[in-house]
């Protein structure tokens, strides 16, 4: 079945529009993504199936760029992304980004760590010091650290948590020295120069993006062991219900960026503040129409609800750190 743009999220946006524009100038654009950027819009890229001309030429709309005549979708998806992420990246780190992509490898020294599974991140690091363990997951994105912390074992993961959030800082000589360990262990040497590392808002990101049973379980560790510590952490966590602050700009935006079946899974348990600034911000006949799914939705899973809203608020967290949207903000007129 083909795909529709309105079922689009902004990694399968992205991935057609750099099948469209052809390797060399896709390959240009991939050398300023991050590693995480680069595996979701590869990974998109490797999920696409039938994609129509208009959906297409909607894509290219929101480009400001015309490109219309240039839709070279009819490729090998899987040779057009080795091609095109070994152009921009170097065969070595290319190589790592395509086993992770169409299945799963090499970087440098902390920096290969970004590219690497959270599984085999737990794995080099689960004998390590909890100081060294907490350095390492403050280096990593909150979405990656959360994986990575929920493969550790679970009677250490509230000290990690409590070290992150203590951490404040670290001295560059001792990073160069983590670095040089990796480096031993990984192949390769990349010198750090950041200092500043962990602290209570890391530590309060990386528990919002995992399992809710889990981080109910490392909040409950850390209160009983440090309460204060354990309530700033909680201050700083920002929860599904906590969308209903952004303004309704930064709400229409985020709507864009979702699909409808994730929207309505995640609103199954949100409060009624929340579903009725959702509602306000859809035009009428698309909020009917969520409204009538929701009453209409068979009971769903718990543990689906949540991981639903974790997903959602990933992406308002993205979206947050790019400046398309702030978190937590204002009262503004809809447009």
């Amino acid at each position: 079945m083909a795909e529709t743009p309105a079922a689009l999220d902004g990694s399968d946006r992205t991935a057609i529009f750099l099948l469209a524009i052809g390797q060399e100038r896709a390959a240009a654009v991939l050398k300023h993504m991050t590693p995480k950027e680069v595996q979701q819009v590869g990974a998109a890229m490797a999920e696409l199936r039938s994609i129509t001309a208009d959906t297409v030429d909607d894509v290219m709309a929101e480009f400001v760029t015309t490109i219309q005549n240039q839709t070279a979708l009819g490729i090998d998806s899987d040779e057009y992304i080795r091609s095109m992420l070994t152009r921009a990246l170097g065969a070595d780190k290319a190589g790592s980004v395509i086993d992770r992509i169409l299945l799963g490898r090499n970087s440098k020294g902390l920096d290969q760590l970004k590219w690497m599974d959270p599984r085999a991140i737990a794995d080099l690091i689960r004998s390590e010091h909890p100081q060294i363990t907490a350095i390492i997951i403050s280096l990593l994105d909150s979405d990656q650290a959360a994986a990575t912390l929920a493969f550790l074992p679970e009677r250490g993961r509230s000290d990690v948590v409590m070290r992150v959030a203590t951490l404040g800082g670290v001295q560059p000589a001792a990073l160069r020295e983590l670095d040089d360990m990796m480096e031993k262990q990984l192949s390769g040497n990349e010198n750090v120069k950041s200092s500043t590392l962990g602290g209570i808002e890391t530590a309060a990101n990386i528990l919002n993006l995992m399992d809710s049973a889990v981080e109910t379980d490392i909040m409950e560790r850390i209160a009983e062991i440090d309460p204060d510590l354990g309530q700033r952490i909680q201050d700083k966590m920002f929860v599904f219900d906590d969308l209903v602050d952004i303004d309704n700009r930064g709400i229409q935006t985020l709507l864009r960026e979702l699909s409808t079946d994730s929207l309505l899974l995640a609103l199954r348990g949100a409060d009624e503040m929340l579903k009725e600034k959702i509602f306000g911000n859809m035009s009428h006949r698309a909020a009917e129409l969520l409204r009538d799914d929701l009453e209409a939705s068979p009971p769903a899973k718990l543990s689906d609800v949540e991981a639903a809203q974790k997903d959602i608020l990933q992406v308002a967290r993205r979206l947050a750190d790019s400046g398309e949207i702030t978190l937590g903000g204002g009262n503004d007129a809809l447009i």
